[in-house]
């Protein structure tokens, strides 16, 4: 038994459809072909043979299509019934569905007897906002397969373009862009601490190569430290200039050296006694007599062949000159190690003039007197420091500009004697005060022993170190030394003293001051020198009952020691 579903079947036996169109779904929309216009009845053989067959499409003559209106008025009939179709559309047979109506395909095509037309062959009619006729390929132009193909057409969600997809893209553009941002920004990462531990290394082997350079690494044996310490020393450029303060008031003279190391950028202060021993051109001298008898150029030559040095210029400061150039840089803090009594004062038990103490104010005139202060018993190495010290308080205080410290040199209208000219004076302060400002200043005092001469180790601190250059003391034999110490209760008789001696061709060693003594002495150690000591004494004007045998001070072949009964005028 066939139960398939037919027109027959449903009651409508004897009617007749005809395609009109597709749907918005790509279904077949038919219609009843009114009883007048049917064509007449054919029977239909599904196993007849090529000639016979039936083809629903083309059975006579076309009849004439009116339009179709799905929602017209007059078309209020039943509804044509579903004809029945097979699953794989393969065509019903006419005798067993009772009717000749063509078997109903849901893919939108008329099964017949294994042979199927294009639908674009007849020309139906179709519905407003339906699609046409879709042509469907012949099954010669599908290769002839036996199965049905599916087409596009019939699955409108194929070719409708997913919203979804760009989505999808940007999502994918968007986590690849990330990702290379990611990568991009570990290779700047990489890149930069490459860069900073190359910027590392170089600044650790610049700070290692300075310190080798200074000889300053302590993982160097002292031996290997020393020579390159020497080494490193000798290669440094240094400007060095020679300035003797002249006290106008009382006599006397205080020198130091001013040092411009331009290699380490260090400036100092090298303090030179007075006692220092030159070779002058009348044989050995003290510094002091030196400034007084040879001069500046005279001197300069002689302190560049006892300590090494090249000096470029002599700057000659009267105590006047250093009252005004500590008024002009408006006064000068210095911390003070004695007080000073007031040089005018004519009462006994005034104030003094400078107080000791610390970061002390110092005006013009203050300055010079406490430069030029030195004690009752105090060697000549006290008041030095005190010129010591108001030279760098100075020098802080000084302008660091060329131009205006050149100003500072040509307002004091002093006298700059060649090859020194105020222009390089004011250059070479300038610096010096940068350097002061900057804490990298200091001073120094140059060790001298009690007869003026330099000992090696005492004076390679400064001599090699700060100067660069070497001791080079006047031959011992040279000059009988004599030593001088003052227990007349005259200060100035020292220097009295000591200006006989060394125009009498003996070298002068200051031995500081004593208590008073009613007689003077002059002694000698070895038999040999009991003829230098007798020359000392006629020198000095004493007996020759002063001279004696007996202990010697220091390095001096005769001591002296100056008794009350020492009369200057006589000598």
């Amino acid at each position: 038994m066939n139960d398939r579903y037919d027109a027959g079947a449903a009651g409508y036996e004897g009617d007749q459809y005809e395609l009109v169109g597709y749907d918005e779904y790509g279904r077949p929309v038919y219609r009843q072909i009114p009883a007048q216009q049917q064509p007449p009845q054919h029977q239909y053989d599904p196993y007849a043979q090529q000639g016979y067959g039936y083809d629903p499409y083309a059975t006579g003559r076309q009849q004439p299509v009116p339009p179709y209106d799905p929602y017209a008025a007059g078309d209020t009939g039943r509804q044509p019934p579903t004809p029945s179709y097979e699953q794989y559309g393969t065509g019903t047979h006419p005798q067993q569905a009772g009717a000749h109506s063509p078997p109903y395909d849901p893919y939108g095509r008329t099964a017949t007897s294994g042979q199927q037309h294009r639908v674009a062959e007849q020309q139906t009619a179709y519905i407003p906002q339906q699609a046409g006729p879709v042509e469907e390929p012949h099954p010669q132009e599908r290769g002839d397969r036996g199965d049905r193909e599916y087409q596009t057409e019939q699955f409108a969600f194929v070719e409708e373009p997913d919203g979804d997809s760009e989505d999808v893209i940007d999502w994918l553009k968007f986590t690849e862009n990330r990702t290379e941002r990611r990568e991009e920004a570990r290779r700047r990462a990489r890149a930069r601490v490459i860069a900073l531990v190359v910027v590392l290394a170089v600044v650790a082997a610049g700070g290692v190569g300075y310190l080798w350079y200074a000889g300053k690494l302590p993982v160097l044996s002292s031996s290997d430290s020393k020579e390159g310490t020497a080494t490193a020393v000798g290669a440094q450029k240094r400007d060095v200039i020679v300035v003797h303060l002249h006290n106008t008031k009382k006599g006397g003279t205080s020198t130091a050296l001013l040092v411009d190391n331009t290699t380490t950028n260090q400036g100092t202060t090298v303090l030179l006694p007075n006692s220092l021993a030159l070779t002058g051109d009348d044989g050995t001298t003290t510094l002091a007599k030196s400034v007084d008898d040879d001069g500046s150029s005279g001197t300069r030559d002689a302190i560049d062949t006892v300590l090494g040095t090249e000096i470029q210029g002599t700057w000659r400061l009267d105590t006047p000159y250093l009252q005004n150039l500590v008024d002009l840089v408006g006064n000068i803090e210095v911390d003070t190690n004695a007080d000073v009594p007031d040089p005018d004062a004519k009462a006994k038990g005034s104030a003094p003039l400078v107080r000791k103490g610390k970061s002390q104010t110092l005006s013009g005139k203050m300055a010079v007197a406490y430069a030029t202060y030195q004690g009752s018993g105090e060697a000549q190495n006290a008041q030095l420091e005190r010129f010591g010290q108001v030279m760098q308080a100075t020098l802080r205080k000084l302008t660091s500009d060329t131009q205006g410290a050149t100003v500072t040199v040509q307002t004091l209208g002093m006298i700059i004697e060649p090859p020194l000219t105020d222009k390089d004076l004011g250059a070479f302060l300038a610096k010096l005060a940068e350097l002061a400002k900057g804490g990298d200043y200091k001073t120094a005092m140059l060790p001298v022993q009690t007869d003026g001469t330099l000992s090696a180790q005492a004076s390679a601190s400064v001599v090699k170190n700060v100067l660069g250059g070497t001791a080079k003391s006047p031959d011992k034999d040279a000059a009988v030394r004599v030593s001088i110490r003052n227990a007349s209760g005259v200060k100035d008789n020292t220097e009295k003293a000591r200006v006989v001696l060394l125009n009498g061709g003996f070298t002068f060693l200051e031995g500081g001051t004593a208590s008073a003594e009613a007689t003077s002495e002059v002694v000698y150690a070895d038999a040999a020198d009991k003829a230098n000591a007798t020359e000392v004494a006629k020198t000095l004007g004493l007996s020759a009952d002063a001279v004696t045998k007996g202990d010697v001070a220091g390095n001096a072949d005769v001591s002296v020691v100056l008794g009350q009964d020492y009369k200057p005028s006589s000598s």
